[in-house]
């Protein structure tokens, strides 16, 4: 039985034949007129506030904004992750490591090109370079390790792979080593300065 607040018996809206668990939104009606004190209860309600902001203040700010894309978010995270990280310089080594790969893999015209030391350092030395490429843009923080080994193993690749992939390979990766070895993380701009 429960009493409302002027001292009355209140229904709790169950009958005989309803389970005996009520539902969640009858519990809390019963608890408003448990708690609720008779004062409280007869009082009238309270007039409306007027809001801060005009309403067409509002709906003007909400028609106005252009709706959010799910690709905007995914753009801009991708953005700020590159330029906190030697990106060009990290791709610049993997892609030296995969044409590196794909030249020792080629025949030109009539002239097979042999491998190196029976094929180990064209396997080892593309694979290197494409981890070199990948360590230094998920761990900047080592980013002068990365960027000389990946060098040394661009020069190296010269004499173990096919002249460092016909040249190209080596270049694309030493460029790469020199790029992320000298990269240098940017500080924010002082707050009371503006960039020039």
């Amino acid at each position: 039985m429960l009493l409302n607040g002027d001292g009355s018996l209140a229904e709790n809206g169950l009958t005989p034949q309803a389970p005996r668990r009520a539902r969640r939104g009858d519990a809390d009606r019963t608890l408003r007129h448990t708690v609720m004190p008779a004062a409280e209860s007869q009082a009238e309600p309270a007039e409306p506030t007027e809001p801060t902001e005009p309403l067409e203040s509002i709906l003007a700010s909400e028609t106005t904004e252009a709706p959010e894309t799910s690709e905007a978010p995914a753009a801009s995270d991708f953005r700020t992750w590159r330029k906190e990280r030697p990106f060009i310089g990290g791709l610049l080594v993997a892609l030296g490591g995969v044409e590196m790969f794909f030249s020792g893999q080629l025949d030109i015209g009539h002239l097979h090109v042999q491998l190196g030391i029976e094929g180990l350092q064209a396997t080892i030395i593309p694979i290197a370079l494409l981890l070199l490429g990948i360590l230094s843009m998920t761990m900047p923080d080592h980013h002068v390790f990365y960027g000389v080994l990946a060098l040394a193993v661009a020069v190296y690749s010269l004499v173990g792979v096919n002249l460092g992939g016909f040249l190209i390979g080596m270049l694309l990766a030493g460029t790469g080593g020199v790029l992320v070895a000298a990269w240098m993380r940017r500080s924010p701009a002082p707050q009371g300065e503006h960039a020039s």
